[in-house]
């Protein structure tokens, strides 16, 4: 008689420890990017309603925080790029409580960097050339703002400081949504395509600033990226990926704006 409640213990305990697991990723998209897909409705919203078309408007994504005043400038820039990066140390930091090696655990690490580096060129060559595409397409019919990859000042610490933005970028979008996220939603007994899902339409949230078509690429992409991290076993190449996409896409814009007559500025 007395050895029939210890099933119900354990039920209770596994849904306890879910319960806090569901807690803690609530919590952590909160401080990151979940926050960042509700801001990114709203700003949609706005764009919306404003009279103008999509088009005619520009979502900048890398502008100047102090004009005028470059060192004050860049110290905002490395500032608001270290802060962006807490959410990850966070991850980290909730992986080893939970016994794991930390980001390790992800394929987070520098065990493998050339074939890392390798598959991440090779997405992001897919990626990118179908992505441009896609873009000026959305933006020609009206379904996208004119995306401004970077406004920075022409000071010397310009190009350094939209490298360190597209890695950061991709770290915590890539250990987040992709790798943590799928982890976390597969200890909670998620389905595979639910899952997939979830990940997916969450980085198509928010770049909904951009428009329906900065939605509905970023939802592709996510789309992309779970199926690859999931057979590589490691978030690692789509880090990569990721980061070479932005310092193509910011780079490019920077030197390329104004001189081809292809590439849509403001």
């Amino acid at each position: 008689m007395r050895a029939e409640p210890e099933p119900v213990v354990v039920e209770l305990r596994e849904d306890g420890r879910r319960g806090v697991l569901r807690t803690e990723t609530l919590l952590v998209l909160a401080l990151s990017l979940g926050a960042s897909g509700v801001s990114a409705l709203i700003s949609f919203i706005g764009s919306l309603t404003k009279p103008g078309g999509l088009k005619d408007q520009a979502a900048t994504l890398n502008g100047s925080y102090a004009p005028g005043r470059p060192w004050l400038d860049l110290a905002w820039q490395l500032f608001g790029i270290a802060t962006a990066l807490v959410p990850v140390l966070l991850v980290a930091h909730l992986l080893t409580r939970e016994g794991a090696p930390g980001l390790r655990v992800l394929g987070f690490d520098r065990t493998r960097p050339g074939p890392d580096l390798a598959r991440g060129a090779l997405v992001a060559a897919g990626i990118g050339s179908a992505g441009l595409a896609f873009y000026l397409a959305a933006r020609a019919t009206g379904f996208n703002l004119t995306v401004v990859p970077e406004a920075l000042p022409d000071v010397w610490w310009k190009f350094p400081v939209l490298v360190l933005s597209a890695v950061q970028n991709s770290v915590v979008e890539e250990v987040i949504v992709l790798a943590y996220l799928l982890r976390r939603l597969g200890q909670l007994g998620w389905s595979p395509t639910a899952a997939l899902l979830a990940s997916s339409l969450l980085r198509g949230s928010y770049h909904l600033y951009q428009g329906i078509g900065g939605f509905l690429g970023n939802v592709v992409m996510g789309v992309v990226f779970v199926l690859a991290y999931r057979r590589w076993g490691r978030v690692g190449p789509l880090v990569a990926a990721h980061a070479l996409l932005d310092i193509v896409a910011f780079g490019g814009y920077a030197l390329l704006a104004g001189k081809v007559g292809w590439l849509p500025t403001p």
